[in-house]
């Protein structure tokens, strides 16, 4: 495990490395300023040796203790540490210093979820060098083979020293029992010696295939042309003298090791090529131009259905495996793409066809490589894998491109695809098709009484129904959600309204059963005629869903159908229109950040309340210099005018084009700016963000929401999210997962619209929440209504006694503020405490709201 110090002044960002770092198994030790990394490094003992990198924040300003860090990494006993800058921007310091250090890189903040991945390659170099064999190759015996005791303890010493392992046979029959006894890579032979001379050992060891592989050498006393040639005859590659210079002798005898350990390479990288193609899983064979097969691997074996290579060796691949089609129409080789292939020693990257094992046709993907040696054309080698399981794959992946999961019904994509197609072909005839787009009434009420499961057979089951009433023409699908749609081809226009009302009373005319309980579920149509004038796809599918829409408001459970009349045209055109100025207001910036305070009532005398909106904040900002105030983020429209358009008018919008996560992300993003340019002065501020039911979806919002942090280097404690009930619901475990995640980094959450949604309380059960922001009707009615009274005193008391706080809305008058307190409540917000101002600045040394635009609304 690589022990590596992380040093950051921000908790935030400290906490953020770490989590990336622990995984991978790096043993972290942390500082949280200069002064305890000094101490870490000039330890002595084995805490210091231990270490294998550090990670370290590069620092905004210039500080004493910094400049001794940088300094003391740079001397000499400390180069072998690697070292991870992080900095803001690419710092001009930051970047000279790296580049006078060895093993050092620099991340930016914005890019640190790729500190473990730079870490890694920072530390591999120095983990390559520690595993490095220090004794080198192997090395070389030789079997010296001389009749003189002395010439062989010399020769032996002489030879030892320069690190080959020598053994000594004093004749030739001595010197054959040794090297049938030991494999040796070199054999030095006298040539006179008593009995048979050296050239008699040298055709031996020649000649016999256990020995054939050492090279030989013959050494004599006496430069004689009978001795060479006879040496050379008898396979000696070299005639050595023991008068000869030493350094002439070993360069003669190198000369032979080189070629030994050159063959021995080679050996090993047949052997090594041998290994790989015995063990890779592809299918691995070799032909000949006319496809006549030279070697295959197991794998090829195994795959084609053979138990032994002659089975294989010297016979056609065309006739053995592919000499068909996938359908069994043979093929000729003149007609074979693969045997045209060998023929003409194409290259031919992953083609697709299918080999017959055993008379069952096996899909592949093969790739063809021309085999040439020295310019010679050899042949072709081919790697195929069989792709069966690909193939089952790809058609379950199209399938499920084309289909609901849940329902087995055709999915929004597949029916758009054949909308359009049904837009296309009604052009060229006089026929008519009508569109229907229908949306259950009672889903979301089944879903949350009865549960997800329940609403999940509720669909199933109405899907059932749905398909039981079409015809072999119609095409259905779930668009999601509780959403669905239907082309029906070739229906009269006077009878479309009783054709929809047909599968209207398809869903209600029995009831949905599921736990022992019955529930009526109701369904609303809208209806939109397809023929010649219809001008897109787009258009009819807006047609049915103004029409949908206007069948839910006449009442639900009901028939729509469109006509082009202006209201309904103005209201396409209203939808449209908001579509792609939001899109623009993305593009271009065009949002505005209001931010209205939160205000903690415990702090507050409610026996001198101002009369004046504002006037309250104002004096409690003044009296408390040092502690935290919190504002909420609101999101406003910029008009051309300057005026500010408030988020009812274009949230709901937002939610139907689905661009609600793009714009949460845009408040994320420029809350935690601005939270940001507060950090210099007093007091500290936090910031409460909103998040929608889209984004609560999103399985990347946890992560961009950490990064954010990270980059602005936030302290997660001052930043708190709100969700709502429903769309917390609609979301369970995401929101159950988003809410984990970040409170183990600690940011809070808090649970806005509480007491107007089903089961309120029991979803605290579910709801791991800091805070519960009671929905402002109950507010409003605090000081006429007796219930309302009752439900916020309950709320209060039961949220205090699971450890949670309260926060109520809408408080627009000081008496309302008094009533708040006197039930418990924590934390008042409403245009009485502040309205919502556009943008934060620090001035005089206080955080001050911008004079600017009134938001007309609070949320």
């Amino acid at each position: 495990m690589d022990r590596v110090l992380l040093l950051e002044a921000s908790a935030t960002r400290r906490r953020a490395v770490r989590s990336l770092l622990a995984p991978r198994g790096y043993d972290i030790t942390e500082a949280n300023d200069y002064a305890q990394a000094l101490e870490v490094l000039r330890r002595q003992g084995e805490t210091v040796s231990a270490l294998r990198g550090i990670v370290l924040g590069w620092p905004e300003f210039a500080d004493k203790l910094a400049d001794e860090l940088f300094t003391l990494l740079r001397r000499e006993e400390f180069e072998h540490l690697a070292v991870l800058l992080l900095a803001d921007s690419s710092d001009a310091g930051a970047v000279n210093w790296m580049m006078k250090r060895p093993s050092t890189a620099l991340l930016l903040w914005s890019d640190y979820s790729e500190c473990a991945d730079a870490l890694t390659k920072l530390l591999a170099p120095a983990a390559q060098s520690q595993n490095l064999d220090l004794g080198g190759q192997s090395h070389l015996r030789i079997l010296f083979v001389d009749d003189s005791a002395t010439v062989r303890m010399a020769f032996r010493r002489l030879l030892m020293k320069q690190g080959y392992v020598v053994e000594t046979a004093d004749d030739v029959e001595d010197g054959w029992a040794k090297a049938q006894a030991t494999t040796f890579d070199i054999a030095i032979v006298d040539y006179f010696m008593p009995g048979d001379p050296g050239p008699v050992l040298v055709r031996r060891l020649k000649d016999d295939p256990r020995t054939a592989g050492v090279l030989t050498a013959v050494i004599t006393g006496t430069y004689s042309d009978r001795v060479i040639n006879e040496s050379l005859a008898a396979g000696a590659l070299e005639c050595l003298f023991k008068s000869e210079a030493r350094e002439l002798f070993l360069a003669r005898l190198g000369s032979l090791a080189r070629a030994v350990q050159d063959r021995q390479s080679v050996d090993a990288e047949r052997r090594r090529l041998q290994s790989i193609l015995s063990s890779v899983g592809d299918g691995v064979y070799g032909v000949d131009a006319r496809g006549t097969i030279q070697f295959v691997n197991p794998a090829a074996l195994d795959m084609l259905g053979y138990d032994r290579t002659e089975e294989l060796i010297g016979r056609s691949a065309h006739e053995l495996f592919h000499y068909a089609f996938e359908d069994g129409t043979p093929t000729t080789t003149a007609s074979c793409f693969l045997s045209q292939a060998y023929a003409q020693g194409s290259q031919v990257p992953g083609w697709q066809s299918v080999f017959w094992t055993r008379g069952r046709p096996m899909p592949v993907e093969c790739t063809v490589y021309p085999l040439n040696l020295d310019g010679h054309r050899e042949g072709s080698v081919v790697a195929f894998r069989d792709i069966s399981s690909r193939r089952m794959l790809e058609e379950e992946l199209r399938w499920q491109a084309s289909h609901d999961a849940l329902t087995k019904l055709k999915n929004r994509a597949w029916f758009e695809t054949q909308l359009e197609q049904e837009v296309a072909r009604l052009k060229r005839t006089d026929q008519v098709s009508i569109l229907l787009f229908m949306d259950l009434d009672r889903f979301k009420y089944i879903n949350d009484t009865a549960g997800h499961t329940a609403g999940d057979q509720l669909l199933v089951e109405m899907s059932r129904r749905l398909s039981a009433r079409l015809r072999g023409s119609d095409h259905l699908a779930r668009m999601g959600g509780d959403e669905y749609a239907v082309i029906l081809r070739n229906i009269s226009v006077d009878r479309a309204n009783a054709i929809a009302d047909d599968f209207r009373r398809a869903i209600v005319g029995s009831p949905f059963v599921y736990g022992g309980k019955s529930y009526r579920v109701g369904v609303s149509i809208g209806v939109a005629v397809l023929d010649q004038d219809t001008p897109s796809r787009t258009e009819a599918m807006a047609n049915a869903d103004i029409a949908l829409h206007l069948a839910k408001s006449h009442g639900r459970n009901q028939v729509h159908v469109f006509a082009e009349d202006a209201e309904q045209r103005t209201l396409m055109d209203l939808e449209l229109g908001w579509s792609a100025r939001l899109e623009e207001a993305l593009r271009l910036d065009q949002f505005v950040l209001c931010f209205q305070p939160i205000l903690p009532l415990r702090q507050i005398d409610c026996d001198s309340l101002p009369e004046q909106h504002g006037a309250l904040w104002t004096r409690h900002l003044r009296r408390n210099q040092q502690q935290r105030v919190f504002y909420e983020a609101l999101i406003r429209l910029r008009n051309p005018d300057g005026s500010l358009v408030a988020p009812s008018a274009f949230l709901p919008a937002a939610e139907r084009f689905s661009l609600i996560g793009e714009i949460d992300r845009w408040v994320i993003r420029n809350a935690l700016k601005a939270l940001r340019e507060t950090a210099p002065y007093e007091p500290p501020v936090g910031i409460s963000i909103n998040l929608s039911a889209q984004s609560i979806g999103q399985p990347e919002m946890a992560r961009f929401i950490t990064d954010r942090l990270v980059e602005y280097n936030i302290d997660p404690r001052a930043v708190a999210f709100e969700i709502t009930e429903t769309g917390a619901l609609n979301n369970l475990d995401a929101a159950r997962n988003l809410i984990t995640e970040l409170r183990g980094f600690g940011c809070r959450f808090a649970l806005d619209d509480f007491g107007v949604g089903f089961s309120s309380f029991t979803h605290l059960k579910h709801l791991d929440v800091d805070m519960l922001k009671i929905d402002g009707s109950f507010t409003q009615g605090l000081l006429t209504d007796p219930v309302d009274l009752a439900v916020i005193t309950a709320i209060t008391s039961i949220a205090h006694s699971i450890g949670k706080i309260t926060v109520a809305e809408y408080v627009d008058r000081p008496e309302i503020l008094r009533a708040l307190r006197n039930c418990g409540v924590d934390y008042a917000q409403g245009f009485y405490v502040g309205r919502p101002k556009a943008g934060l600045r620090a001035a005089g040394g206080q955080l001050e709201i911008v004079a600017g635009n009134d938001a007309s609304a609070t949320g």
